[in-house]
């Protein structure tokens, strides 16, 4: 049996996911987590083999999940099931360790088909979605996602400064070369094009 912890924030989408898995008879639902906090717990209580994640849940995202798991060796396998087809999400995953990367129109079949094929060791991503990948890389560094990440929540540059211990011309500078990169006329220009893109 391959055993699979399911972790998404809408619950009728994750009884939909729960249902249709369930008429496989070699996978077996070992827990469901409305939201990245209770899935980490429930990670090391239940040790799933496999652990299907959306990427935008409340707490912890999926991806901060993938790279939790990843930063404590966690044996288990990541498969993200997520509407959003974006490259920088999918580059940020499989550096991330993620193992699966499928859209949630895909058939509930492939679905299935991917857990398996993960479970045994390989990949499973959206053939598509990895061409795009490929094509287009993340031009921001880790510092300027962070910092152009709380700009978009609307924090002042002396505010973001003080949240990530750094000084204001410092994070002026973050802001600055980030907005260049991206060829936009200001920090909210940034911040959506690199959201869009599913670089943040």
């Amino acid at each position: 049996m391959i055993r699979y912890l399911l972790a998404e924030d809408q619950s009728l989408v994750r009884g939909a996911l729960a249902a249709l898995l369930s008429l496989e008879p070699d996978l077996e639902l070992v827990g469901q987590a409305a939201d990245g906090e209770e899935a980490w717990r429930l990670l090391r209580e239940v040790t799933p083999d496999l652990l299907v994640t959306d990427i935008e849940m409340p707490g912890l995202s999926g991806l901060q999940l993938a790279q939790r798991i990843q930063r404590h060796g966690l044996p288990v396998k990541v498969v993200i099931v997520t509407t959003f087809a974006r490259a920088g999400y999918l580059r940020r995953a499989l550096d991330a360790g993620v193992r699966g990367y499928l859209l949630k129109d895909a058939p509930a079949d492939q679905l299935a088909d991917a857990l398996r094929q993960v479970h045994s060791g390989g990949r499973a991503i959206d053939p598509e979605l990895a061409l795009a990948a490929w094509d287009e890389a993340d031009p921001l560094s880790e510092r300027e996602r962070q910092v152009l990440a709380l700009a978009g929540e609307g924090l002042s540059a002396i505010d973001i400064a003080e949240r990530l211990g750094l000084s204001h011309g410092t994070v002026r500078n973050y802001l600055s070369e980030a907005i260049s990169k991206l060829g936009v006329g200001n920090r909210i220009e940034a911040y959506r094009l690199a959201h869009q893109k599913g670089w943040l």
